[in-house]
């Protein structure tokens, strides 16, 4: 069982700049993959980026390519978010999600994922 409690989101003006946490209870942190997907109001929710189990992989939606950061720290069982040049389409609440996998594959859906955590609201206003 693995239990995901994210932090930092907020209000921020476009162009500025956010970083999300989401820490994981357990000991066994770095047996999972970790994502963070985004879904804003009356939308599906959307994959945003994910890192494998070592961190050695990253991969982003095309539309925070280039400006969000994906970073994970086994020894503090917490994932990141770095999220830079925010656009008002990127408000959304955001969501970490954990799947047991310590392979290099990419994990794009939401129903792959085994954990969830409870969400955090980013709000980008223009």
């Amino acid at each position: 069982q693995v239990q995901l409690v994210e932090s930092g989101g907020g209000l921020v003006q476009a162009g500025g700049s956010l970083r999300l946490s989401c820490a994981a209870s357990g000991r066994t942190f770095s047996s999972y993959a970790m994502a963070w997907f985004r879904q804003a109001p009356g939308k599906e929710r959307e994959f945003v980026a994910g890192i494998s189990w070592s961190g050695g992989r990253t991969y982003y939606a095309d539309s925070v390519k280039g400006r969000f950061t994906i970073s994970r720290d086994n020894a503090q069982n917490t994932e990141y978010l770095q999220m830079n040049s925010l656009k008002p389409e990127d408000t959304a609440v955001y969501y970490c999600a954990a799947k047991l996998s310590t392979g290099a594959s990419r994990y794009l859906r939401t129903y792959e994922y085994d954990y969830w955590g409870q969400g955090t609201q980013v709000t980008v206003t223009s």
